[in-house]
């Protein structure tokens, strides 16, 4: 290409455009249609490559399920320290290969941007088309200073699900048919989403406001595949009593509520429901007919499930038939194809049950779709490979979870975070040391437990444990912290279904189910190792006056870890949240949750009744608070270093 430096102004919307600064390679630029040209909203690794050169069909078919409809390829970023116009004609020029792939419209700018390696300077250059020689520099760089709201303000979400039941006959001499069958199948409920017996149903999918419009049907002889969606902004005047005219805003609540908060999970929502209409009106009246083909041969009936579900991201302004046509309808048909590739190699064996799922990690303003295989489970290996190869393309650490199910957003209802409406625990109170007293250590220095638990005491949920089941409780504490970081998604378990767990691995005989046997640290290290994964340390305390020595190995616990702690002692066993430690005097002091609490969940009572409060190892009337004549165990759960 021939370098020309004209003056050109590129926005930057997203919060972090380099995702591995110190290692060279190649990064992928999204913007959106609805957006002005050359605005880039995120950025994606390319992880499928080889010395620099991309497998662009890899990187297609990722893609083309990782991105909500609405946002589209416009670019291409390399990190390197050489080369600047060379590599920026790389960029451009492997963009261009994956947004054909793509199906991406031809005519747009396109980016090029190479980021010096280990330094923070980015250098934007764009390209107007295919056959242009011309590679322009841009000398004005705008980065967005409140990008959620630059994202959001204008634009919406649109949602479908669809579950499918797909039944196969495939002749039993010949089952390498199937395959053919199959893919046969899966072509005729494509065509379906395009039929003119197509209804979609449009709805305002949030429930807290009285002006919720009507809902509107779309008939598929009113929807328009061929348009470019650039084209098809409503035009300022048109008028929206035109059906085929009506625009995705009058779906929209927010900007009649107030001052909204600008994300994916309080976007305005806008439901597409998919229907077919077996019974169009006819001139003439006839009676149902009912066809019988014999099979000519032997066969047998496969039936694979699929359960759809995909989003669109669309600006406010877009008629509602451009945003069903352009933007539901290729996503329905994207998201099919992507499933009907995963269930192919095991057809006939016991294929993979799919779901998808949306998330919005850190650093990304808008969702993204990932399908995944959980027929083994979150912890099967070939899972956790998939999302730390998910980690790697998105920019984001290997050691937490950010793309478990307990992430994913539920968009079906006016919350974002997916949840069940009745969720056991849901009721519980959170983080009942939250603005309780000082404990009364001069000069010390706290450390408390990270982030969100609830609080199970005796007798909740109807169950009568009082005086023997405080343990049980504590590890309640313990799991409902793994679940609230989303380390996991299983429900904190009854003390039925820990004791279940203690006996499947040995550690009890069967007849334990249903005592009132108590149980120690030792016990709840095995569960939390067969429920969770997690490994816990195991501290040994022969006297309770020797806890306050343990005080500056705890406070690293909690700066490191920041799991709650279990300590067991004697009959007694409690939850530790922090603790206060002056490293001159010695002094200290226990942050502690008591299980053996038995009234109401009511924050004030619970604090006022010191059963969640700073305990030192003796209190200023010469009370020792943890007994001198028994050895006591602490648990130390361990952050699990996952994905």
């Amino acid at each position: 290409m021939e370098n020309v430096n004209l003056q050109r102004s590129i926005r930057v919307v997203c919060p972090k455009l380099v995702l591995y600064k110190n290692e060279p390679g190649l990064q992928w630029l999204i913007g959106s249609p609805f957006f002005p040209p050359l605005t880039i909203v995120s950025t994606l690794r390319c992880i499928h490559i080889d010395s620099f050169t991309p497998d662009y069909h890899k990187e297609s078919e990722d893609l083309r399920t990782l991105l909500v409809k609405g946002f589209v390829v416009i670019g291409a970023l390399i990190v390197a320290n050489s080369d600047i116009e060379k590599n920026a004609e790389k960029a451009i020029d492997a963009a261009r290969r994956l947004r054909k792939l793509l199906s991406c419209e031809d005519g747009e700018d396109v980016l090029g941007a190479v980021a010096d390696l280990g330094n923070e300077d980015v250098r934007f250059f764009s390209s107007k088309s295919v056959n242009s020689k011309s590679l322009e520099s841009a000398t004005t760089v705008v980065y967005d200073d409140y990008p959620e709201k630059y994202v959001w303000e204008k634009g919406c979400l649109l949602r479908s699900e669809l579950p499918i039941s797909l039944p196969i006959y495939y002749p039993v001499n010949n089952p390498s048919d199937v395959e053919r069958v199959f893919q046969r199948a899966i072509e005729a409920v494509a065509a379906k989403f395009k039929d003119q017996k197509a209804a979609y149903m449009v709805e305002s999918l949030r429930q807290d406001s009285a002006e919720i419009p009507q809902a509107v049907i779309l008939r598929g002889l009113e929807l328009d595949f061929s348009t470019d969606l650039s084209s098809v902004m409503l035009k300022e005047g048109a008028q929206d009593s035109d059906a085929k005219l009506v625009s995705c805003a009058n779906f929209c609540l927010n900007g009649k509520t107030g001052s909204p908060v600008y994300s994916a999970e309080n976007a305005d929502r806008i439901q597409v429901t998919l229907l077919h209409n077996s019974s169009e009106k006819s001139s003439k009246s006839s009676a149902p007919v009912a066809e019988f083909f014999p099979a000519l041969e032997e066969t047998r009936l496969l039936v694979v499930e699929f359960k759809l579900e995909v989003l669109g991201y669309a600006a406010k302004d877009l008629p509602l038939r451009f945003a069903v046509s352009k933007l539901i309808v290729p996503g329905l048909v994207d998201q099919l194809n992507s499933m009907k590739n995963a269930v192919l190699p095991n057809l006939l064996a016991e294929h993979p049950l799919l779901h998808p799922y949306h998330f919005t990690p850190p650093g990304f303003l808008h969702p993204i779709t990932v399908i995944y295989e959980l027929n083994y489970g979150e912890t099967e290996m070939k899972q956790v490979e998939v999302r730390k190869s998910l980690h790697s393309r998105l920019g984001l650490p290997f050691d937490r979870p950010l793309l478990r199910v307990a992430n994913a957003l539920n968009l079906a209802t006016s919350g974002g975070v997916r949840s069940e409406s009745i969720q056991k625990g849901s009721f519980l109170l959170k983080d009942v040391h939250i603005g309780i007293p000082s404990s009364g250590v001069s000069g010390g220095s706290v450390a408390l437990v990270q982030g969100s638990y609830e609080y199970y005491h005796y007798l909740q949920d109807g169950f009568n444990d009082s005086g023997w089941g405080c343990a049980y409780r504590s590890l309640q504490t313990i799991i409902s912290w793994f679940r609230l970081q989303h380390y996991t998604s299983i429900e904190v378990p009854s003390h039925r279904e820990i004791q279940q767990s203690l006996v499947e691995i040995g550690d009890k005989d069967h007849s334990f189910i249903g005592s009132r046997e108590w149980i120690g640290a030792i016990e709840l290290s095995f569960v939390l190792d067969k429920l969770l994964g997690v490994s816990c340390k195991v501290l040994n305390v022969r006297s309770g006056a020797e806890l306050p020595e343990k005080c500056r190995e705890l406070a690293l616990h909690f700066e490191n870890q920041g799991t709650p702690i279990m300590i067991g002692g004697g009959v007694l066993a409690y939850t530790l949240l922090g603790v206060d430690y002056n490293e001159v005097s010695g002094d200290c002091a226990f942050l502690i949750l008591d299980p053996h609490y038995t009234g109401n969940d009511e924050h004030k009572k619970i604090v006022n009744g010191g059963w969640c409060g700073w305990k030192k190892a003796v209190d200023s009337k010469g009370k020792n608070f943890f007994l001198h004549d028994k050895f006591y165990n602490l648990l130390l759960p361990q952050r699990p270093n996952m994905v």
